[in-house]
């Protein structure tokens, strides 16, 4: 599969919105192709809409999957997922919950306050006042956790 952010991003980021990122989740036969947009004012349903038909002339032309899919265009939303390094620098101070895909002394899960990237490739986190350093290439998953 080529990298989706390639093909997504200018695009996106060309119509006035942020492209915060893309990710492809199912198993075999079926699965969903979501993307992730934002803007200051906010994100639509108009919005998700323009978004999703400018995408789709895009994976007609391109065919980077090679599966049934559902396409799915939405905003962030409170639980924001972080796919670039410059997003663990943007959000530092935040709560913050990574899985990693490979343990880090024999732990996986970690959530704490997100305190940046250092060496370039270390995302930092605090984690009930014991500081980690997390391999950003080890992460899997990530996202803000909204508070209410």
């Amino acid at each position: 599969m080529k990298d989706l952010s390639e093909l997504f991003e200018p695009v996106v980021e060309a119509m006035g919105y942020e492209f915060v990122g893309v990710e492809f989740t199912g198993g075999s036969g079926h699965g969903t192709l979501s993307i992730y947009i934002d803007r200051e004012q906010g994100v639509d349903v108009d919005d998700c809409a323009s978004i999703s038909h400018q995408v789709s002339a895009i994976l007609d032309v391109e065919d980077p999957i090679q599966q049934a899919f559902d396409l799915q265009v939405s905003s962030p939303g409170i639980n924001r997922p972080l796919f670039k390094l410059s997003d663990y620098d943007r959000f530092v101070g935040e709560i913050i919950k990574i899985k990693l895909d490979v343990a880090l002394n024999g732990r996986k899960n970690f959530k704490g306050i997100l305190n940046g990237v250092v060496q370039s490739k270390l995302v930092q986190v605090d984690v009930d006042g014991e500081n980690f350093q997390l391999p950003f290439l080890d992460i899997g998953k990530a996202n803000l956790v909204g508070q209410f």
